[in-house]
């Protein structure tokens, strides 16, 4: 039915008046709705907003790891610069010492000492700690056997220690050189 034919209905008293309405209504209802081209450009920006952000992201990612290397290259590089100003006075004590004309063997000795003393606080204040395991069990992650003697003492014990060691920390720098006992 057409609109006219529907407006003498609706004048007649017919109820068939109602139908326009609703088409009129369903009319209005899809012009609302976004054309399927529409919704496709929506999503086309908003997958674009998505890979920029993803972009952006994984750049930022990558700055932070490269910056993470750096800190890591220059902590390297740097690690020894607190141990090394603390040298320098070591260093400065020794060539003092040596620009003396007229030495005596006793202020050379005492000069000798004080500068061990510095480089001990040196070695201190950096957490460098001498290992000297005379009388102590041998242990293969801190000493470093160079033979076996007899002994009075149990097997497997250090007798003598030829050369200290050292460690950082909890850290190994230098295994002490040691002769162990055979045992009785």
């Amino acid at each position: 039915m057409s609109n006219p034919e529907n407006a003498q209905e609706a004048m007649l008293g017919n109820e068939p008046a109602a139908e326009p309405v609703a088409e009129s209504a369903a009319e209005q209802h899809t012009d609302t709705l976004p054309s399927i081209e529409e919704q496709f450009r929506a999503l086309e920006l908003k997958a674009a907003e998505h890979y920029d952000a993803w972009l952006r992201a994984k750049a930022e990612g990558e700055n932070i790891r490269r910056r993470a290397q750096d800190d890591i290259s220059k902590a390297h590089k740097f690690a020894v610069e607190k141990f090394a100003g603390e040298l320098l006075a070591v260093k400065d004590s020794l060539e003092a010492a040596l620009a003396v004309p007229e030495q005596t063997v006793d202020s050379f000795k005492s000069g000798v000492e004080l500068t061990l003393k510095q480089l001990a606080a040196a070695f201190e204040k950096n957490a460098l700690n001498e290992v000297s395991p005379a009388g102590e069990k041998f242990d293969p992650h801190k000493h470093q056997a160079i033979g076996m003697v007899d002994s009075e003492q149990e097997a497997n014990t250090v007798v003598t220690v030829l050369q200290k060691g050292y460690m950082i920390a909890d850290r190994v720098l230098r295994p002490a050189l040691v002769m162990v006992a055979k045992g009785k």
